[in-house]
């Protein structure tokens, strides 16, 4: 008996060990092949130079802040370490030569003290530093000055990441492109941001495999909250267990601060606060999802804290509902989030202003506040225009919404779909969304 307990024993951890392997891999970058595609289809779009700066690590100098790399500049490299900047050089003009690497990554210089606080870092003299960033040619940072000087003798125009009218919290955009101007102060210098935005709204299969994992662990914080959910709780400690799910399954983060917000704070959008205690006969939304990977989720869903949901919180749950099926069968290659014949979320927002009434009497369109959609993919709110017509491995989301104060009724649902050359594929789809789904699978749970 004592044998078979030590092997069943072993079994177990075997597979626990087998997992966890598993999920380790979760924080692991992509293929080398993969960002070294890009930044040659990039370096295709243009007729001089890119830089392109990843952050430094003192954007905050909080004692808790965690480091957080540039998107784009991660999107490029998969470099997830402070103080880079990756150099794309174009073919030069007709009679020029450039010699040496057409793409070059800068990197600082090591610092071993520091690493005893913090860990071993990369270093442009590491052996097999080219091999493991996938560069022909990995710099000293110190270097990428005088190569900006000397490509300024063959180039007009340079291209960086530029700041927008209002670049909020610390100008790390705002630095570098004036660094760059100063650089190489006789040449132009333009915005690279619509390029790179543009190339990021397509999904490659390797950011689709991360993005379903983000989206497979979030869902499974969403069911275990839909099961759990009840009066008496407060709304930190559901948002707790989610992340605690989304953790151990891999995510590195969180995409963005929970939202759980019951009664009253069910209308408010971005709700943070969390501190108020969930009561019988409250509607509570829960938008919580994870990052895995780099790559965010983004998933709503509203629930009746009791199990239940009232006349009127069930009127309004299928009048958002209804909005977004009609959405997300509009979906195709050419349709648009925003303009043009078929128009995602004039679907939704006219589904909404022709169903039900507020205690008024009046249309409900008023309390939809917010648009229909957003890109989904590095950034839970990638970038990239609304307007482009939809195209095959495109990630975004619909997310309809009807929120009353008057009544402390808020009601949001919100799934990741994925444009196909057919349609769609919702990638959220096992997560229910109809109310009667929604009911018995907390209703079971309270039998347990």
């Amino acid at each position: 008996m004592q044998i078979k307990k030590m092997r069943v024993g072993s079994i177990l951890l075997a597979l626990t060990l087998l997992v966890c392997a598993g999920i380790a891999s979760a924080r692991f970058r992509q293929g080398n092949e993969e960002y070294a595609a890009r930044r040659a289809k990039l370096a295709a779009q243009v007729d001089g130079p890119v830089v392109v700066f990843g952050y430094t690590g003192h954007e905050d100098l909080s004692e808790f802040a965690l480091f957080f790399q540039e998107k784009n500049f991660y999107y490029l490299t998969g470099d997830d370490e402070p103080g880079g900047a990756v150099l794309l050089i174009p073919d030069p003009p007709a009679g020029k030569k450039i010699e040496g690497a057409h793409e070059i990554l800068y990197l600082p210089a090591r610092d071993y003290a520091q690493e005893k606080w913090e860990g071993p870092k990369m270093g442009p003299d590491d052996p097999g530093i080219r091999e493991k960033t996938g560069f022909a040619d990995v710099q000293a940072f110190a270097n990428l000055r005088a190569k900006l000087e000397e490509l300024a003798k063959t180039y007009s125009n340079f291209y960086t990441l530029l700041p927008g009218q209002q670049e909020e919290g610390y100008p790390h955009l705002k630095n570098w492109s004036e660094w760059l101007k100063h650089t190489v102060p006789s040449a132009n210098v333009f915005d690279i941001t619509p390029a790179i935005s543009a190339m990021r709204q397509v999904k490659s299969a390797g950011e689709l495999a991360l993005m379903r994992k983000a989206i497979d662990a979030s869902i499974d914080a969403q069911l275990d909250a839909m099961k759990r959910m009840r009066p008496g709780l407060f709304e930190y400690q559901v948002a707790a267990r989610m992340k605690e799910i989304h953790e151990f399954e891999g995510c590195s983060r969180e995409a963005y601060a929970p939202i759980v917000g019951t009664g009253f704070f069910s209308t408010v959008l971005h709700y943070s606060a969390l501190d108020q205690q969930i009561k019988d006969g409250d509607i509570v939304v829960l938008d919580v999802a994870g990052e895995y990977g780099d790559y965010a989720a983004d998933i709503t869903r509203t629930l009746p804290a009791n199990g239940k949901y009232s006349a009127r919180q069930r009127e309004i749950y299928e009048i958002v509902l209804g909005a977004q099926n009609a959405a997300m069968s509009a979906v195709k290659p050419g349709a648009t989030i925003h303009g043009g014949a078929v128009d995602l979320n004039v679907i939704a927002r006219e589904y909404i202003n022709t169903h039900g009434k507020d205690l008024h009497g009046e249309p409900l369109g008023k309390y939809y506040i917010h648009g229909l959609s957003h890109h989904l993919g590095l950034d839970v709110h990638d970038p990239g225009s609304t307007t482009r017509p939809l195209e095959a491995g495109m990630v975004f989301t619909i997310e309809p919404g009807i929120y009353i104060p008057e009544e402390n009724l808020g009601v949001r649902i919100e799934d990741d779909v994925l444009v196909t050359k057919d349609g769609i594929e919702v990638l959220t789809k096992r997560l229910p969304r109809n109310p009667d789904e929604v009911e018995k699978v907390m209703a079971e749970s309270a039998k347990n």
